[in-house]
């Protein structure tokens, strides 16, 4: 049995930010949503997150994952004064418990997996992540055996220069067996110059202590600045490329191109410089993203085609060609085999196959059947200043140039609706719609001057 216990109650104040540190984004997650993430493959037995700093805002953002519990932590006095509100909440608790920063995101399940299993199959009282860093200064020293026992920890500030040249440095993970923890827990004192109490402190005091040197160190990198964010950020990025290159992706100048953790992409992928993949984002085989485009929260059928555009929240089924220069959000749904063609806007509008929108149009709040054509200028005119309403085109319907649709209105299948018109009523099918002024020449006409 394990339980998790993720520490998420402090400010960050080197953040410089209103928003409590955990919550800040990486990867298309916030820092503590991917340390939960980090523990799901071994099914833990229970969750818990200690909360203190705009708790509630923490609760929140976390409510859509199940079989959460939080704890508060209403006084920030430490480590180990953390891992104390623990003790009501596991009274009669026989198994280990494991402790997380919430702000450390990039720790991989495998070495999660590689640390619970070093301290089930030696029995140990704790067991600590550790690192061997080329520039530990800063760090506390971890002292061990050829065994791996810990025999000794001093904090950076207390080491001897010989002591010093030691490289393996404490990450801040911990699996200890929860029945001795929990005895020493309440004899922790706060007896140092930050008046905090430390969690350290009981390490060496539960019995036999082993340390797990991490692989890849930078998993152990905690987040407490914006600078580190980024670095973070640079080194997800890079684990996200390396995953989808070898899965069959082409990414064309990866240094220029971002994806979300979120994003799934299958085989056969193209996706070109300046591009960024957001969200909940799905690509399938054969399309070509990019080059300058954004796709968030959306997903793009086989061999779909975007070129310099913006889709957001809507879907794209197969063959379809989007931009240069268009613009797809509010939930738009485009069929098979259609053109969204430049500086072409759809806003919450479903377009059936084989239809083109090639350029300069706005369609909103329009459901749009199969076959239609609509001319450059093409606008549906769907706010009366106080609230949206729906147009409805029928199948095989064209429109001319520069023409207007006044909504509500249902316009049929197979109708014409010349340039320059401004349609303001319901036409039928197989009609023919001229709403424009007549032209009116007046020759040899002069304007009169004073």
């Amino acid at each position: 049995m394990v339980v998790v216990a993720i520490l998420a109650a402090g400010k960050g104040t080197r953040m410089k930010s209103n928003l409590p540190k955990v919550l800040h984004s990486l990867g298309g997650k916030t820092l503590v949503e991917r340390v939960i993430q980090s523990t799901e493959p071994f099914s833990p037995t229970r969750k818990i997150i200690i909360v203190g700093y705009k708790s509630e805002e923490v609760k929140n953002s976390l409510n859509h994952i199940s079989e959460i519990e939080f704890v508060e932590q209403t006084q920030q006095l430490g480590t180990g004064h953390a891992i104390q509100q623990l003790l009501p909440h596991l009274q009669g608790y026989d198994g280990d418990l494991l402790i997380l920063n919430g702000d450390v995101p990039l720790l991989r399940t495998e070495t999660l997996n590689n640390l619970l299993n070093t301290h089930k199959n030696n029995q140990n009282s704790c067991t600590i992540l550790t690192a061997n860093l080329a520039q530990p200064k800063g760090y506390g020293r971890v002292f061990c055996d050829h065994q791996g026992i810990v025999q000794q920890m001093v904090e950076d500030k207390d080491c001897t220069p010989q002591q010093r040249k030691n490289n393996r440095v404490n990450a801040g993970i911990y699996c200890f067996r929860w029945s001795e923890l929990a005895k020493f827990l309440p004899h922790l004192n706060n007896d140092n110059a930050q008046q905090e109490y430390y969690l350290t402190d009981a390490v060496t005091q539960v019995g036999k202590v082993m340390a797990v040197d991490v692989e890849d160190n930078q998993e152990i990198l905690g987040i407490n600045d914006r600078l580190q964010l980024a670095t973070a950020n640079d080194i997800l990025q890079a684990r996200i490329k390396e995953k989808w290159l070898l899965a069959g992706v082409t990414l064309n100048d990866p240094a220029s191109i971002t994806i979300d953790e979120t994003v799934e992409i299958e085989p056969d992928v193209i996706i070109e410089p300046q591009t960024h993949l957001r969200g909940k984002t799905l690509i399938k085989s054969g399309s070509r993203i990019g080059p300058g485009s954004l796709i968030e929260n959306s997903q793009l059928e086989a061999n779909v085609t975007v070129k310099y555009s913006v889709i957001t929240d809507s879907f794209v089924a197969t063959g379809t060609r989007i931009g240069p220069y268009a613009h797809l959000r509010g939930h738009a749904e485009v069929g098979e085999n259609c053109r969204i063609g430049n500086f072409v806007e759809l806003k919450n509008s479903q377009l059936g196959d084989r239809s083109n929108v090639a350029h300069l149009s706005y369609l909103g709040d329009t459901t749009a059947g199969t076959q239609i054509n609509v001319g450059a200028g093409t606008i549906t005119a769907n706010y009366d200043g106080v609230k949206k309403h729906k147009t409805i085109i029928g199948d095989r319907t064209k429109t001319g140039a520069n023409s207007v649709l006044v909504a509500p209105i249902n316009i049929g299948n197979n109708v014409y609706i010349a340039a320059g018109s401004t349609v303001t009523e319901d036409v039928e099918s197989n009609a023919l719609v001229i709403a424009r002024s007549r032209q009116v020449i007046k020759p040899e006409w002069k304007q009169k001057t004073d």
